[in-house]
């Protein structure tokens, strides 16, 4: 049994064997029909508990249909339908959830609610997304990125922005794909001090650049991600904004990186904002192809996870 938690916990060959295998699946289905079946169905007799804490677009719908795409069944659950950790603990819905369903999928806030359900369980448990990391996110982003232009490994990564939860599971691949990754954001955004120290730790070619100008010179990729979270009180956001406006990237600051630069964003964006339209819809752009990835990545993760 394997647990997808985050990606500095797990094995580099394994994530590689991820990617090659979501890559794998997307052609298999290249020029099918969408709600179709795929002719492998490794997730047959199988039910998957979804659970979301935290609305959810992307996740909720990519994890779904990709049980159903590999012959599983899910049973979706809100945090109002569940209360975790109100009145049950989180170790007893764990161990309860284990004899109903195969594999727990959670997008929860706080880390320690994801790290006490996989202790607890007796079946596969991954991260959705916590307020620490999000790495099926960044599976997405890698394989993205490797359709495009070849191995990841080696390539200069720019972030502009905030250093959240996004932020540190990029910090986290950059460690296990091999690539150069530069923080550009505000000191009062900075990243997590353990996640930067470790990578550091490990020969990760990690800096920060408050000029983002400079912070793109040579980019091969530059990423970005919403400045305000939709829990954000109104004067949060205010002050969020006069922090990040000179982070926004639109076609002045693209043009400054290579040539052949991409633009990745996770999406939901507030376009205007952390990035223009005229970006998030031009040539470099690749957002959408990142966003179908999901798909693909997250099937692959599940497949790991039970070993099938």
């Amino acid at each position: 049994m394997n647990h997808f938690l985050d990606l500095h916990t797990t094995e580099k060959t394994a994530l590689r064997s991820m990617i090659d295998k979501a890559r794998a699946m997307k052609d298999a289905r290249a020029g099918r029909p969408k709600g179709e079946a795929d002719d492998e169905q490794p997730l047959a007799g199988h039910m998957v508990a979804l659970i979301f804490e935290k609305p959810s677009t992307r996740t909720r719908v990519s994890f779904d249909v990709g049980v159903r795409q590999m012959g599983g069944q899910t049973m979706v659950l809100s945090g109002q339908d569940m209360q975790l950790g109100h009145g049950e603990t989180i170790a007893d819905t764990a161990r309860v959830l284990s004899r109903y369903v195969d594999m727990i999928m959670i997008r929860t806030f706080d880390e320690a609610v994801l790290h006490e359900m996989a202790a607890n369980a007796s079946v596969p448990v991954i991260n959705g997304l916590t307020d620490r990391t999000h790495p099926c996110q960044i599976m997405a982003d890698v394989m993205t990125y490797e359709e495009h232009r070849g191995s990841i490994a080696g390539k200069n990564v720019v972030w502009m922005g905030d250093g959240n939860n996004v932020y540190a599971s990029l910090l986290h691949a950059a460690t296990q794909f091999g690539f150069n990754l530069t923080f550009c954001g505000p000191q009062q955004l900075d990243p997590d001090r353990d996640f930067m120290d470790e990578a550091r730790a490990a020969g990760t070619n990690v800096r920060i650049e408050r000029d983002p100008w400079k912070g793109v010179d040579g980019a091969d990729l530059v990423v970005a991600d919403t400045w305000v979270s939709m829990h954000d009180a109104q004067s949060s956001r205010e002050r969020r904004h006069n922090m990040l406006r000179a982070y926004q990237v639109n076609d002045r600051l693209m043009q400054a990186a290579n040539p052949d630069a991409l633009f990745m964003h996770c999406l939901p964006a507030h376009r205007e904002e952390e990035v223009t339209s005229s970006v998030m819809d031009g040539p470099q752009s690749v957002i959408f192809d990142e966003a179908e990835n999901r798909l693909h990545a997250q099937k692959a993760v599940m497949r790991w996870c039970l070993g099938v």
